[in-house]
């Protein structure tokens, strides 16, 4: 997956508390990993974080939880790039049933995501 090992032992993590959700795949992605529950990405990998797709509701939540949104710098033009992702929050991290309630609800943001692109074709 990931070259770091940071980011090898978040994909190790994100396997174990996201496996009551469905089928973990994690594949390299934005330096990083995306990681995916039975084909569907729902949340990435980066330096050593793991970060859950979200919608404006979702966002909110998770900040006020202490998340913060994943951005992306462009090596080439320095641009910075907010993306739809937030980090899972600490306590999530120590707790597996609140990593999987999280998991599940950024699952559920991914579907309506992926139904919409359908949709529009």
């Amino acid at each position: 997956m990931a070259a770091s090992p940071e980011d090898q032992a978040a994909a190790e993590l994100a396997r174990e508390m996201f496996a009551p959700l469905g089928a973990i795949s994690i594949r390299r992605m934005f330096g990083g990993g995306g990681i995916y529950c039975d084909g569907l990405f729902f949340a990435l990998i980066a330096d050593g974080d793991i970060y859950l797709k979200a919608d404006a509701a979702f966002a909110a939540r998770l900040t006020e939880e202490g998340s913060r949104q994943f951005t992306w710098t462009n090596p080439k033009t320095g641009k910075v790039t907010a993306m739809g992702y937030w980090r899972l929050p600490e306590a999530a991290v120590d707790d597996f049933d609140e990593a999987a309630a999280l998991g599940r609800e950024a699952l559920r943001v991914a579907r309506v995501a992926a139904a919409g692109k359908r949709g529009r074709g």
